[in-house]
């Protein structure tokens, strides 16, 4: 018989973020009292399931939204740099379309290449970076359940790589809202499906 894990790919809670800007990797931005909520509400949905193994990006707001995980399971709260925001060139500033950066012609040449893209980590570097780390919280929890907590744009992606779609993409195409879990399901080394919810919901 295959061992069979699953691991759990979570994108964070809502972020306190009232001047609407694009924090990236920035330090110091928390969870909201509604994120907290969010992380609460996933470690209720997950509290019986067979998890031996929480990881988050070394970020503030995934490391709060993975604590209530681990607690619910009496684990700590690892750490793994590789689940980390990407990088862009737009972090600290406004980027909403009717106003801030991307209004700026300044800025428009790093808008030249969307496939790639040209305003941020390559699609391929994070899709490796993630894969990389989702292996190791396989391995972790061999035979049980990971739940990784990393961010948005990461998650989109290794989905992406994982199920064979193409990493360019629209921003409003993407299913990852505010503390889903995208989960990825071995038999031994071997992906062999998928899946995708909101115990949060939207």
């Amino acid at each position: 018989m295959p061992e069979k894990t699953i691991v759990h790919v979570m994108r964070h809670g809502e972020v306190h973020n009232p001047e609407q800007i694009l924090y990236g990797r920035l330090p110091g931005y928390r969870l909201s009292d509604r994120g907290r909520g969010q992380a609460e509400a996933v470690a209720q949905w997950l509290a019986d399931n067979d998890v031996t193994y929480v990881v988050a990006s070394p970020l503030q707001r995934a490391q709060e939204t993975a604590a209530p995980i681990a607690a619910a399971h009496s684990l700590e709260v690892s750490s793994d740099p590789e689940l980390i925001e990407s990088l862009n060139v737009f972090e600290g500033q406004r980027v909403s379309p009717g106003d801030g950066a991307l209004r700026d012609p300044r800025n428009w040449r790093h808008l030249r290449d969307p496939i790639t893209p040209s305003w941020g980590e390559p699609y391929r570097d994070i899709a490796a970076r993630m894969t990389a780390a989702i292996e190791r919280a396989r391995i972790a929890a061999a035979g049980h359940e990971a739940v990784c907590v990393s961010h948005q744009l990461p998650v989109e992606t290794v989905r992406r790589a994982l199920t064979g779609s193409r990493l360019a993409h629209f921003p409003t195409r993407r299913m990852c809202n505010l503390a889903s879990l995208t989960s990825f399901y071995y038999d031994d080394d071997r992906l062999v499906g998928w899946g995708y919810a909101e115990p949060a919901g939207r």
